[in-house]
């Protein structure tokens, strides 16, 4: 059932064998994978079924990095997660990285591709993907729409991703409805975990709403599933018997923040640029594509220049637009029904906008009545015309000025990368977040490195000319920025001196709770994250179970 905490018929308090904290992609996978068990579950939501400014604001924090970092327009509170936002993309991390790799510091997981590999089986089922399309370490199988380029094998590849066509708040909201054993509490915020003497087990998590109503939900075992950055800062607040924060007995809970930098590293002019952006392009005329290609570097690119994983994809800068196109684009405009404007509506549009992942647009689209439009097109037919005669040779309707090379990159892990504690409140009374997001020279070279190495290759490809962004020789301020990727504040590690949770995902020291999410990366690829995080959901979600049902949790 879900209810929503701020109906006061609900009760305060609630009982459960399994507590969930947070109702994203991980928690939703976890609880999912109870449903019809006589195991029962709480899982805690502080916000609704759809985007509120409200709940949102619980996530404003601080930022006091080398670069900043929006806290509150990053995430999304809200069923499903920051998910409700996301593009699709899965893709598993490859055999290199879960490796420790000598130049990189603090590299290395303790579990291995091989370890993850039916789970991420399991993971393709819940993300609905096609069971048809094969995968191993770094890639899915199966060819894209459009033949990818041919690179240099030494230093750039091809990896293939799978696109999930589904939004998991939206797919699992009436399964999870329906369950018997399953209760949903929305408008619930975590405010504290409660320890018991000594901080080596939980004995409730302490909730509240934003109408001042407060409770507890007791359970036999806990998971906090409430994203890269909220999990480390629960772990800090929950601070009432462990004044460190549970779990931080040796001061690594927020440590190690990671996310995947991104920023434009140059331009490509060429006669055929279409030849380079092309094979790349998620979209076929108006489908996404199941299956795309993204451009890598090859793990002995990486080795041999001693960088981080990075990935660098294409896109086409459109040239001057054809009047019949202009037209009959701004004839589409005109017909098309206008969006309901409500609160979650607005919300997500300004969210989209602080995630955008592109190049920046610098056109302005100057909106004409449709009579105007409507005259401007039949005086531009042939325009048109021609414009589906492309379309037909798959070819481009509008012919490209040139085409952005933007990269994403991996981080190193460093130690004073961290999430802390500010001194602002929320309206609840808790502490808000402060993230000292760092970067250090191997981020640095890498940078530079991807941009030298795919550059040029990329401008060959198709006959062209690379020119880099100014900022990838160095000597200026990197013009990079976050991609909401948070990673690392809860890292993995078999000796708790190096990370705060087991191979498991279990709270070194705290005998019934275990995190969820990115937060357990050690390293992060440049892997979309969401399918690992899914595949270790679930993997932890089998380990429970069995916890739970021979009552050993």
């Amino acid at each position: 059932m879900i209810i929503d905490y701020l109906d006061p018929s609900a009760p305060s308090d609630v009982s459960a064998d399994l507590c969930i904290v947070g109702a994203g992609p991980a928690g939703i996978a976890i609880a999912h994978a109870f449903i019809g068990t006589s195991t029962t579950v709480c899982l805690i939501e502080g916000g609704g079924l759809s985007g509120e400014d409200r709940s949102q604001s619980l996530y404003e924090g601080s930022s006091a990095g080398d670069l900043p970092l929006d806290a509150g327009t990053s995430r999304m509170r809200v069923f499903g997660g920051s998910c409700t936002l996301w593009g699709g993309g899965c893709i598993p991390l490859a055999d290199s990285d879960f490796e420790a790799r000598e130049w990189v510091p603090d590299s290395g997981w303790p579990l291995r591709y091989v370890d993850l590999a039916p789970w991420y089986e399991r993971a393709r089922e819940f993300c609905r993907i096609d069971p048809s399309y094969g995968f191993g370490p770094g890639a899915f199988d199966g060819p894209p729409p459009r033949r990818p380029l041919d690179l240099d094998p030494d230093t750039l590849a091809n990896f293939v991703f799978a696109r999930s066509p589904i939004m998991f708040g939206d797919t699992y909201r009436d399964s999870l409805r329906s369950a018997a054993n399953i209760t949903v509490l929305l408008h619930a915020n975590l405010m504290e975990l409660e320890a018991g003497d000594g901080a080596r087990s939980v004995t409730a998590a302490r909730i509240g709403s934003l109408d001042g109503r407060r409770g507890h939900v007791r359970a036999r075992h806990y998971v906090l599933a409430a994203g890269g950055i909220e999990n480390a800062r629960i772990l800090l607040l929950s601070d009432s018997v462990a004044p460190a924060g549970l779990g931080n007995d040796r001061d690594l809970v927020g440590r190690y923040f990671m996310d995947h930098p991104s920023g434009r590293i140059g331009s490509v002019v060429s006669d055929e640029p279409d030849t380079l952006s092309r094979p790349y392009e998620r979209t076929i005329g108006k489908i996404r594509a199941p299956l795309s290609a993204e451009i890598g570097l090859t793990f002995d690119a990486q080795r041999r220049h001693r960088s981080l994983n990075a990935r660098v994809h294409p896109f086409a800068v459109e040239g001057q637009v054809p009047h019949g196109i202009r037209a009959l684009r701004d004839v589409r405009a005109a017909l098309r029904s206008p969006r309901r404007q409500d609160e979650a509506t607005l919300l997500e549009a300004r969210l989209c906008a602080a995630l955008q992942n592109g190049p920046d647009s610098t056109m302005v689209t100057v909106q004409q009545s449709l009579a105007i439009s409507a005259v401007r097109l039949g005086l531009h037919l042939g325009d048109v015309v021609k414009a589906v005669a492309q379309k037909v040779a798959d070819r481009p309707t509008v012919r490209s000025d040139r085409v952005e090379l933007v990269g994403f990159f991996e981080q190193a892990p460093q130690r004073d990368s961290r999430i802390t504690l500010g001194d602002d409140r929320d309206a609840l009374g808790l502490r808000r977040v402060r993230i000292d997001w760092r970067l250090n020279d191997l981020d640095r070279h890498t940078w530079h490195t991807t941009t030298v190495l795919a550059g040029e290759r990329l401008a060959a490809a198709c006959g062209g000319r690379f020119e880099p962004a100014p900022w990838t020789r160095g000597g200026a301020d990197p013009e990079v920025h976050g991609t909401a990727h948070h990673i690392g504040t809860t890292r993995m590690a078999d000796d708790p001196s190096q990370g705060v949770v087991d191979a498991q995902g279990k709270v070194h020291g705290v005998a019934n709770l275990h995190v969820a999410g990115s937060s357990v990366f050690p390293t992060g690829g440049w892997a979309f994250p969401t399918f690992t995080v899914i595949a270790l959901s679930l993997r932890l979600a089998e380990q429970l179970r069995v916890l739970l049902a021979t009552g050993l949790a």
